[in-house]
């Protein structure tokens, strides 16, 4: 009797996990920079530990934070579409665990595992969605509504009923970056913030659930 064949399986947690074939593993430290706008575009990144900031900067010097990145995210993956050059500066909050994947192997793995792909794809739809919802932030909310959703999306508010520290150290010139605004205005909404109890700083800065409700006040 023939011997009936063993079922592939794959993990895709294993796969970026593991160093190996075009996979590297790279220990970042904190304002390290992982890649620098205009650089070569050839691979991805995962992050398995540590948050990324990604920000690009015009030709007058003005500089914008795009979005931040924490675990279990992908980044640079522009690479795969076809750019040639980094359109951003990627430099870790913390210090960072990375499994930098060449696009040559994150090409094949996306082709010859459906598992991956699938993981992927819900990666670029969320990350698409979290897009969407700043563009629509950006245009139509106050600096302190933006400032308020921004602490609550680095908080990873709505996967706990606890409040939730900030994990990295995030400078006031940063949260500016972020929602468009001047330190003395984020400087402002945070003193606000925090009289109101809406926050708590004690060498940590803890979001609380309560600050929601700047965020849906009309």
């Amino acid at each position: 009797m023939a011997r009936r064949k063993r079922k592939h399986t794959f993990d895709p947690k294993v796969f970026l996990t593991t160093v190996d074939g075009g996979r590297t593993l790279m220990n970042v430290r904190r304002d390290d920079i992982v890649f620098s706008q205009g650089n070569r575009a050839d691979t991805v990144f995962y992050i398995q530990k540590g948050k990324v900031k990604l920000a690009v900067m015009s030709k007058q010097g003005r500089q914008a934070v795009i979005a931040i990145v924490g675990p279990g995210e992908f980044f640079g993956e522009g690479c795969l579409i076809g750019q040639s050059l980094r359109l951003s500066t990627a430099r870790a909050m913390t210090d960072c665990e990375i499994m930098r994947v060449q696009k040559t192997e994150m090409v094949r793995i996306l082709h010859a595992e459906p598992d991956f792909a699938e993981m992927f794809m819900a990666h670029l739809l969320t990350r698409n969605s979290r897009i969407e919802e700043d563009l629509v932030d950006q245009l139509f909310n106050s600096s302190e509504k933006r400032l308020a959703r921004t602490l609550l999306v680095l908080a990873n508010f709505g996967k706990d009923d606890t409040p939730q520290p900030i994990p990295a150290k995030i400078s006031q010139e940063t949260l500016a970056d972020i929602i468009g605004t001047t330190r003395p205005r984020v400087s402002f909404f945070m003193n606000k913030f925090r009289k109101l109890g809406f926050i708590d700083y004690n060498g940590v800065l803890k979001i609380n659930s309560s600050l929601l409700s700047v965020v849906l006040h009309d």
